[in-house]
């Protein structure tokens, strides 16, 4: 644990010698503990952005809201039309970089124009593990990752977000609706509003770690929901009046089709076959 306390020693001297940060805030267990550290240190310093979008749940910006008002930390939800980003709707293979550098970019001139300091993000030491373009985007934009700089893995950042009491600390990982969609395959309004009611109906049922994935039917006109949770909760899945409930409200939604993927949840599924 003195080794944490020191990583962690060093993220608030990180922290503290920016002077004032813009905390790009999701509500994950990452951003969520990196602005709860950079309050503490630079107080009102220490402002929140939420980028508000079409590939993020409003549960999710729901959950900034409450977390900065019940500590009175300042917070600025910023409009982004990321469908009217040029190319992102194609879903290529780089759709992260091309949705980060709009969205980060965006984020950059808020903090200029309200005089913020540096904007800060919360990309921790194993992101670098998976195939993440958008990383290349926080680069260029020369945006700060002081859980990285600061040498904190996720298993660390949990850890920590317990200790100091904060309900994300085991918080599933979460990634962007679009992740949900198959690279080239589409992105549209109507997939990102399913996937989102889809996800909501396993979050209500009480299902820890989900993906429902959209794939349009090769011999249909239409959708499949391939739906991913943890291989040990696939017995409460398939009681009969749950899974006929999802499978129901599902179709309600707009799939025709309603799948289990019997290989489970898995991190970066979509990215299978891409070279990091």
């Amino acid at each position: 644990m003195d080794v944490l306390h020191q990583k962690e020693e060093k993220l608030k001297e990180i922290i503290r010698s920016y002077g004032r940060v813009a905390v790009a805030f999701s509500s994950g267990v990452d951003s969520t503990y990196l602005l709860h550290v950079a309050h503490e240190v630079l107080g009102d310093k220490a402002v929140a952005l939420t980028a508000q979008a079409a590939f993020f749940p409003a549960r999710e910006t729901d959950e900034t809201v409450d977390f900065c008002g019940s500590r009175g930390i300042r917070h600025l939800v910023i409009p982004v039309d990321v469908m009217e980003v040029d190319g992102l709707d194609a879903n290529p293979v780089d759709r992260c970089y091309i949705c980060k550098k709009n969205l980060f970019s965006t984020m950059l001139k808020t903090a200029e124009n309200e005089g913020l300091g540096e904007v800060v993000e919360g990309s921790n030491l194993d992101d670098d593990s998976d195939y993440r373009p958008g990383s290349r985007a926080i680069a260029e934009l020369q945006v700060k990752s002081p859980l990285r700089e600061a040498g904190l893995t996720k298993a660390d950042i949990r850890t920590l977000s317990e200790e100091r009491g904060l309900a994300t600390w085991n918080k599933p990982a979460f990634a962007c609706l679009a992740s949900r969609i198959p690279y080239n395959e589409r992105i549209s309004p109507e997939k990102l509003a399913m996937v989102e009611r889809a996800e909501d109906i396993l979050s209500d049922n009480g299902f820890t770690q989900y993906r429902v994935r959209v794939h349009e039917a090769p011999s249909a006109d239409g959708y499949m929901a391939r739906i991913e949770i943890l291989p040990e909760e696939f017995g409460r899945i398939m009681d009969d009046e749950l899974r006929n409930m999802i499978v129901t409200t599902m179709k309600e939604i707009g799939f025709d089709f309603v799948t289990l993927d019997l290989g489970g949840y898995r991190m970066g599924n979509m990215n299978r076959g891409i070279e990091v």
